[in-house]
This record gives structure tokens, C-alpha cells and sequence, in this order.
């Protein structure tokens, strides 16, 4: 089948073809790093690698660019609330520039943790500044903007489009000025530039044609995505919750400037979900992939939770559904074990490349992972695949999931403690006489040793707890 995404532009899945035959240019929004990234920010990180290594997989070249918010973002993702990295650094003691340098450090050591291979152009805002500026003047010229209060605004009535990506198309757009912002002449128009903040003491500051001040954040991803991709590029990606305000205006600020299609294909992670609800920074209890580690998990076990679910899907985090993950990805590090310990990986069968064709077809179908686990699952199974096929396969489908099942070693042969091998015949003689109870009893205590005990059709196995 051909390779299909869900295109939010459209509402429909639609075929993928790139703009350069056998390229991909991607720019993903990235972390505003005034905190730590919660795991619910993470799970979009994830998405957007297990896209990225799909392309790479499927043979395409890909230049991933993500930004970074290191400069003064809102806490409203319009223009509203307060200065994020001031409120960091307030709370921490430090400079916002420390607190940008202390939380970037932060986010890329989570994303090595789970996998996430690193863009191939990463962009602080803060180095682009004169790109943004240069932007915001290509805008004035094109008579879109408007400066009110010491600061440049967007006329979003100036693009008639203004919205279609959110739909904002179908809803009442002729709303009166808002009561926190009076300079605006339109509800939805959006600060370019600020040079007179709605609070004191803004410590990131840039001389600029509308005097010393600093851009807005919608600006930054506009700027720097065509800088490093061009003036049209293939895909962007973010959060849903970017699609009413921020993926919104970059989109008439860009195409506002360039006067034609900006993006290609738009694709939106959904919600991780805490109780029915988004995980967010704003209630001030949201969990991070540390407290995750604190409570004895590995970040693969949440990479591996995140994959069991198609990424448009709301995924609801409990500990419990954690702790599934964790055992079925060990589950699964135990079998590429045995197969590892059985020999080197074997050329496919004709089944085994059926297998993979089956994998390629839902990664292809809109990167349904949930389908795609299905098909290991059944390789993991089948015992009419020999166990080198198996490790084929299995390394072939980890170059998607990043679980790192190359670097796994193959078990070391451990001899049995005679009291271990004692137990064992006991539970076996138990077995025989069917005292079922017994037999229950005495595995326990062969686990309560640190061993466990698997009945095969050629006799027990004995192996050690993990």
C-alpha cells in the first residue's frame, strides 16, 4: 500500500508525496524550556521519532529541524498570562537565561533516555532573532501587520483565510476587542513584537525596528522553519493543542508573507491523559520522566507504553497500565535473548518476509502502531519460525521502535543451585501426582530463590528472574 497520513488540514487520510522524490523536510515544534518536560510533552516527542525512523525506514532521507523556546513565551498560548522563563526563574533563583541553558540541558538528556534520536537541525530562538525581525518586516510590507501600545500586531482580517487549519473558518470570527488586550482590533490578531510587555522586569530584550523588545512566539517556528527547510517544506508536527492558536498563526503570518502554500501535511499528537484529564504544567502536579525512574522504571518502559497506542488516540497514563508495559517489554527483551543465545540472524523465508510486509503496511497506514505490535507479537509466537528469522525480524522492527534490542547481550549459561534442582524435581513429583497445590508452592519458593521455572514438553526449564 502506498504510505498515508492523517492530514489535519483535510480531516482525512491522504497519500504522502514529498516534494523532492525520496525526501522528507520535517519541522516539529519543540520544548519551551522554562521547566521540566512532563511525560504527557514527552509522548509527542515519541510520536514524532517513531515517524521520523518510519521514514528512514521506508528508505527516505529525512531533515528534521525542531526549534527551541528559550526566549520569553506566555503562558496562554495566545497573548496572554504571564512570562514563562521569567516565572522560572523567579521560582528557581536564577537568570532566564540560566534557567533556558538548565531546562534545554534537561529535555535532550529525557529525549536520549527514551530513544529519541536527535533532529538534524536544532534552532534556539534566541540565535534567530534577527531572521524573526527580518519576518515581521516582510509582513509590514505586505501591509498585514499594525503596531497599537508599542507593540506589532498580525491583522488576521487581512487573511482571509485566517483559521482554516482549526476551523475557526465555521465559527464567529467578528468578536469585539478583548478586555485584556485593548490594542488589538480584532479577538484573534497576535503580537509580531513586543516592546512594551504587560510586566515588569523582561529580562530578554533585542533592539528591533519598533524599538528594543522581543518577538512573539508564534514568530519563531515561522522564521525558522523556512530558513532551514525553505519556503514550502512536507510535514509539520506538534500537540493538538497547538492547532486553535499556534499552528493557526504560523500559518497566515507565513503564508502572509510568501504568498502561497506553506505546509504540505499537518499531523497532531493527541492528550496523555491523568484521570480523565491532559496532563499540564499549569495545575503544578504533572509527572516527569525522572519521578518515572524514582519508582524503579525504565524510560523504555514508558517509550514501550507510548507505542501501544495509535498516536491521533488519547492515551490515559496509571501507574498499573506502566507497570503492563514494563512487564511486556521485558517479556519481549527475554525472548530476543533465547533467539540471540540460538545463533546470528537468519535471511527471511518467504513467511518471515511476509511478516515484515505485513509491519511495513501498518507502519504505512498512518503509523498504526497498535496494529504493527500485533505483527511481532504474532513472530514472537509462531513455532514454525526458527529463532534466527525471529531476531531478523525483531531487529528489523526495533529500527521503528528504539528499544535498543541490538546492544542486548545473549544470556550467560548460570549453573542451578542444587537446592534450586532439588525444588524442581520436588515440584515435578508433585506435578505427576497432579497435587497441583504443592506444585504452586514450590514454584514460589523456587522464585522466592530468584529463579523461575517454565514446564516445556521436554521438561522443566529453569531460568534466572529478571
Amino acid at each position: 500500500m502506498s504510505l498515508k497520513f492523517y492530514n489535519t488540514m483535510e480531516r482525512r487520510l491522504v497519500d504522502f508525496q514529498p516534494l523532492v522524490e525520496g525526501q522528507v523536510s520535517m519541522y516539529c515544534c519543540g520544548p519551551t524550556v522554562y521547566n521540566y518536560a512532563h511525560i504527557g510533552n514527552l509522548r509527542t516527542y515519541i510520536f514524532e521519532d517513531v515517524l521520523r525512523r518510519t521514514f528512514e525506514t521506508l528508505g527516505y532521507e529525512v531533515k528534521h529541524v525542531m526549534n527551541v523556546t528559550d526566549v520569553g513565551h506566555l503562558t496562554g498560548d495566545g497573548d496572554e498570562g504571564e512570562d514563562k522563563m521569567l516565572q522560572g526563574a523567579r521560582e528557581r533563583g536564577r537568570t532566564v537565561w540560566e534557567i533556558a541553558r538548565f531546562f534545554s540541558d534537561a529535555f535532550f538528556e529525557d529525549a536520549t533516555r527514551l530513544a529519541i534520536e536527535k533532529p538534524s537541525v536544532v534552532c534556539p530562538a534566541t540565535e534567530h532573532i534577527d531572521d524573526m525581525i527580518a519576518l515581521i518586516q516582510k509582513l509590514e510590507s505586505k501591509g498585514l501587520t499594525y503596531q497599537a501600545g508599542g507593540n506589532v500586531y498580525f491583522d488576521t482580517s487581512k487573511f482571509p483565510e485566517y483559521g482554516r487549519l482549526a476551523l475557526l473558518d465555521r465559527q464567529e470570527t467578528s468578536v469585539a476587542r478583548t478586555s485584556y488586550d485593548s490594542n488589538k482590533r480584532n479577538l484573534r490578531d497576535f503580537v509580531l513584537w513586543f516592546t512594551r510587555s504587560k510586566f515588569d522586569g523582561q529580562a530578554m530584550v533585542w533592539d528591533s525596528p519598533w524599538g528594543r523588545g522581543y518577538p512573539g512566539w508564534h514568530i519563531e517556528c515561522s522564521a525558522m522553519s523556512m530558513k532551514y527547510l525553505g519556503e514550502s517544506f512536507d510535514l509539520h508536527c506538534g500537540g493538538i493543542d497547538h492547532i486553535p492558536v499556534h499552528h493557526t498563526n504560523e500559518i497566515a503570518q507565513s503564508e502572509g508573507a510568501i504568498g502561497k502554500p506553506w505546509v504540505k501535511y499537518w499531523l497532531h499528537g493527541e492528550f496523555l491523559l491523568l484521570s480523565k484529564e491532559k496532563m499540564s504544567k499549569s495545575t503544578g502536579e504533572f509527572l516527569t520522566l525522572q519521578k518515572l525512574i524514582e519508582k524503579g522504571y525504565d524510560p523504555l518502559d514508558y517509550r514501550w507504553f507510548c507505542l501501544g497506542a495509535h498516536y491521533r488516540s488519547p492515551l490515559t497514563f496509571s501507574w498499573e497500565a506502566l507497570e503492563g508495559a514494563r512487564n511486556s517489554r521485558r517479556n519481549l527483551l527475554d525472548k530476543v535473548r533465547e533467539w540471540k543465545r540460538a545463533g546470528e540472524p537468519l535471511p527471511l523465508s518467504e513467511a518471515g518476509k511476509a511478516y515484515l510486509a505485513q509491519w511495513r503496511e501498518a507502519l504505512e497506514n498512518d503509523l498504526a502502531m497498535p496494529q504493527a505490535l500485533s505483527v511481532l507479537w504474532a513472530v514472537v509466537k509462531d513455532t514454525q519460525l526458527p529463532p534466527g528469522e525471529k531476531l531478523a525480524l525483531a531487529l528489523a522492527m526495533d529500527q521503528v521502535l528504539g528499544l535498543g534490542l541490538a546492544q542486548l547481550s545473549a544470556p550467560v549459561e548460570e549453573a542451578v543451585p542444587s537446592e534450586v534442582q532439588t525444588l524442581v524435581q520436588e515440584r515435578l513429583a508433585a506435578r505427576k501426582a497432579k497435587d497441583w497445590a504443592e506444585s504452586d508452592r514450590l514454584r514460589q519458593e523456587i522464585k522466592n530463590l530468584g529463579w523461575l521455572v517454565e514446564d516445556t514438553p521436554q521438561g522443566p526449564v529453569v531460568k534466572r528472574a529478571v
